[in-house]
């Protein structure tokens, strides 16, 4: 017999596991098991279905169903009795999540988390939803209805239920079949996603129509190219719109910085509380990107207040990043974020009132209760323009608004301080920490901070250090102390990327290196030699009933996407034309995907932007850190040139990068001082020590 949960301190089988989502349900009534053969064992020798569930630790929805049902002996009782129970952190296992999210999709048109999957003991899925109540409620099956009826078919009726299961696991096996395409992508797929977007477009309050609103920065990403392509004002417009209404709206943490997960309504204004790793650095790097094309100081402040947040709030002490804040605390959405006039007139005593009319504060609150929609009290702290109009509305200079503002916001930091935290999940992930060592990267370059890319150098030698094996191959997710689970193309595409922009930040050949070992591996162990691009697991992975290839640009880009723009990138630095070849490849198999809807591709259109070209490589020959190399680089790092690779050669006789790239082995120091070699279109122009006239070969200019 099931004792109560509040009775009993016995964990279940997750109790060892390193998944914090895992070990929230390790107490659970509930006889959760793992993913692993002992589970699937048991099923098959009880000849039990298996109830599949997947989450993550800090899903809002996750938390509502473990206690609404999980934590509930009735249901406890009921799963128990009639099915074997799996329990998966999506965070951790990506690519089982991948494969039963495509089976929802295919099943009920939709998806999301929590995924529930009920499934025969060989994994083959016969019934797909998301979050369940208990009881039936508004057309929404229950729980305590559900489970008994599948039991039922289950004993009485099995040849209906293999028969669904084989149809779904046939039709699922299906779309694994991509064969390779010509069909015919370029500058017009560029425009076509560019029309599509801002037929989409919402000019009131920027971002994309839908009933939430998500960032999406790899959208801003691509609409910046193209707008640096065709000179397009229409795209900048939009991409500046959206980021200056995010940074304005609730969204945006005012206090702690940082961007909550998305918006749930048009204005930007109340989000949906948790905060991803991932999203802080696709964001700050829209952010910088952003400030590069515009030089407009506000986007360079936003991006400093992410990385200011990741480095406080998700920094590791031994240089890792951490995966995610919860939107919960103490058992309510949003509860650490939000503010009443009392507490504002308590903590800032005069300050209160200029604070409260910036922040749009009022005694009923804009923050509704989730069940009755009722206002609260509670504010959520925005801006309904920008400070300098503010300012000007207000009778006061900027500079002493901004003066006010931020005395009031660090002593509401140091209150919020003394509530009870949201959730911390404290896996390290080494595909989101090569986003964020991107971002970093790219902060410290054109921000001029060596903070930002010290941080950057830390987690990458972490990651370097604690997930790479032996064999040169990645692992996925640290946790305390113990790396696991094999490595994803995310985890190689990702992470690429972060070492290429953490070599250009600091010019250690080290990183380099590794990216293009690492690049080697993924080349080798994940490519589909058959029909173009690569599998999201590697060829001596764990085998699922499907193995997956994705190409869809969603929350954070494919792995398909980054590693073309990679192995582009790549192949400059090195003059390694195979690497081109391969980005090629990667195009031409998933053209025909993307020429169905651009739109929903955009990382993989800006590494067709930078194939279809102009693309440049800069090599700046001249000792690192010294004056003249110093003006050079930073040169090239204030104007926005997103498709073009810089490489140092310093003095000597045989430093580390002319093993990696031969072509730089002549480009030596002419006149005694820094020398730029600039080649663009496969035509390398005369060397020059100057950096207007290095700019000038470019095509841009300084502002």
């Amino acid at each position: 017999m099931i004792r109560d949960k509040q009775m009993r301190n016995e964990p279940n089988r997750l109790k060892d596991e390193k998944s914090p989502y895992l070990l929230q349900h390790a107490f659970n009534p509930v006889d959760w098991y793992p993913w692993g053969d002992e589970a699937f064992e048991k099923a098959r020798s009880e000849d039990r279905p298996i109830f599949l569930s997947i989450g993550y630790s800090t899903c809002h929805w996750c938390h509502v169903m473990e206690r609404e049902s999980f934590e509930d002996t009735a249901v406890a009782n009921l799963m128990n009795e009639h099915f074997v129970s799996i329990k998966v952190d999506r965070e951790e296992r990506p690519d089982i999540d991948s494969v039963y999210m495509t089976v929802c999709q295919m099943m009920t048109g939709s998806g999301g988390w929590p995924l529930t999957i009920i499934m025969t003991p060989d994994r083959e899925p016969f019934y797909a939803g998301t979050y369940l109540p208990k009881t039936a409620r508004f057309g929404r099956v229950g729980v305590m209805e559900l489970l008994p009826r599948i039991a039922e078919l289950w004993v009485g009726d099995r040849q209906r239920i293999l028969s669904s299961a084989g149809k779904v696991t046939d039709a699922l096996r299906n779309t694994a079949v991509t064969p390779m395409t010509t069909m015919d992508i370029g500058e017009h797929t560029l425009a076509e996603a560019f029309n599509d977007l801002e037929t989409r477009f919402d000019d009131h309050h920027g971002g994309f129509e839908g009933r939430n609103k998500f960032p999406i920065p790899h959208n801003y990403l691509f609409l910046l190219r193209y707008w640096k392509r065709t000179g397009n004002d229409r795209a900048l417009e939009m991409v500046e719109k959206t980021l200056t209404e995010m940074r304005q709206g609730g969204i945006f943490d005012h206090v702690g910085y940082g961007f909550h997960r998305y918006s749930t309504d048009q204005e930007w204004l109340l989000p949906h509380f948790e905060k991803m790793l991932y999203d802080q650095a696709l964001l700050a790097l829209a952010y910088l990107e952003t400030y590069q094309a515009t030089q407009n100081p506000d986007y360079l402040q936003t991006a400093r207040e992410i990385l200011e947040y990741v480095l406080r709030d998700l920094t590791d002490q031994n240089g890792g990043f951490y995966s995610a804040e919860d939107a919960d605390s103490e058992g309510e959405e949003g509860k650490f974020y939000v503010w009443s006039v009392d507490e504002l007139r308590d903590i800032l005593g005069p300050d209160a009132e200029l604070v409260m009319q910036v922040y749009g504060v009022s005694p009923q609150g804009n923050y509704r209760e989730e069940s009755t929609g009722e206002l609260t009290g509670k504010n959520i702290l925005h801006l309904k323009s920008s400070l300098p109009e503010i300012a000007e509305k207000l009778g006061m200079s900027e500079d002493d608004l901004r003066d006010h503002l931020e005395n009031a916001r660090e002593k509401l930091l140091a209150e919020r301080g003394k509530r009870i935290r949201p959730h911390l999940d404290d896996k390290i992930l080494t595909d989101w920490s090569g986003l964020m060592i991107a971002a970093l990267a790219r902060g410290g370059m054109l921000a001029g901070n060596r903070e930002y890319i010290e941080a950057a150098k830390n987690a990458a030698d972490f990651i370097i250090q604690n997930t790479r094996t032996d064999d040169g191959r990645l692992l996925h997710r640290y946790r305390d102390g113990e790396a696991g689970i094999d490595g994803f193309l995310d985890d190689y595409a990702f992470f690429v990327w972060g070492l290429l922009e953490l070599y250009e930040a600091s010019f250690e050949v080290g990183y380099l290196k590794t990216a293009i070992e690492l690049n080697e591996y993924m080349l080798e162990h994940f490519n589909d030699d058959e029909n173009g691009g690569f599998f999201f697991n590697a060829d001596d992975s764990e085998e699922l009933i499907h193995r997956s290839k994705e190409i869809y640009d969603g929350a954070v880009p494919s792995g398909n996407s980054v590693a073309m723009l990679n192995n582009l990138r790549l192949s400059r630095m090195t003059g390694d034309t195979d690497l081109e070849k391969a980005a090629i490849r990667i195009a031409e198999a998933f053209s025909g995907l993307v020429s169905r809807m651009p739109s929903n591709h955009t990382m993989f259109l800006c590494a067709l932007d930078f194939a279809i070209g102009p693309s440049q490589e800069i090599v700046i020959a001249g000792n690192p850190g010294s004056e003249d190399t110093v003006r050079m680089v930073e040169a090239l790092h204030s104007v926005y040139v997103p498709n073009k690779v810089i490489l140092n050669r310093p003095e000597g006789e045989s430093p580390g990068i002319v093993e990696i790239s031969e072509f730089t082995g002549e480009k030596t120091i002419k006149d005694g001082s820094a020398t730029a070699y600039v080649c663009k279109n496969n035509s390398c122009r005369m060397p020059v020590n100057d950096v207007a006239r290095m700019l000038q070969l470019m095509g841009v200019w300084s502002r």
